[in-house]
């Protein structure tokens, strides 16, 4: 965004958005977008005025926690890839530990209304871009070493992710606390170039499951 149009914020005006993009991020991770404002307000510790000064609308929220979320896991992906240089590892260390990978999948395949939202920001289709690109990396990495059995594609992996990540409700708070990484690692098992069953139908693909082509703005 375009300084010359916008001053930039008080450092008490920037604390409070921080802290309203902070809660929200946490809010939406748990229960999607659509909660009340109010309940955001809350959680941020600010008044509901302070909200909507920041952030007017609902989409605009949406908006600033997405290119913050998104952001935050593309920094993540672009560590590990640089970092380890086993395939299999990168993949899995990307998909067990990056933080917001639960927010991004909420955003991106789970609520319409962010899709529609997030579809049309050109500064986080760059972003999510490259963050497919990666993922389409570690994937096609792993298969080439042997390890990722070679009959799926990265829209796979992030679709088994989308649901493992969504899927856990009305448990003890400890299951549903361990359940990501419990099920995502039985996942993972299931990945592996072992000898298994041939699955039906084609490998999906990154662009397969980009916002634009496979959720069009209704």
């Amino acid at each position: 965004m375009s300084t010359e149009t916008t001053p930039p914020l008080r450092a008490d005006a920037r604390r409070n958005r921080d802290r309203i993009i902070n809660a929200a991020r946490a809010v939406f991770a748990e229960h999607g977008p659509e909660v009340p404002m109010e309940e955001i307000a809350r959680a941020a510790g600010v008044g509901t005025g302070t909200l909507y000064r920041r952030f007017p609308d609902r989409d605009s929220l949406i908006r600033a926690v997405g290119q913050d979320v998104f952001g935050r896991v593309l920094a993540e992906a672009r560590e590990i890839a640089e970092r380890e240089t086993d395939p299999w590892r990168a993949l899995t260390e990307f998909l067990l530990t990056a933080s917001d990978l639960h927010t991004v999948l909420r955003l991106s395949v789970h609520s319409p209304r962010a899709r529609a939202v997030l579809g049309t920001d050109p500064e986080l289709a760059k972003v999510r871009g490259e963050m497919l690109t990666i993922l389409d990396s570690m994937v096609r990495g792993a298969q080439e070493s042997g390890a990722l059995r070679p009959d799926i594609g990265s829209g796979d992996v992030a679709l088994l992710l989308s649901s493992v990540l969504h899927g856990v409700r009305n448990v003890p708070d400890d299951v549903r606390r361990d359940a990501p990484a419990r099920y995502l690692t039985l996942v993972l098992d299931g990945l592996r170039a072992s000898p298994g069953s041939a699955l039906p139908g084609r490998p999906v693909t990154g662009e397969d499951i980009s916002m634009a082509r496979v959720y069009p703005a209704e």
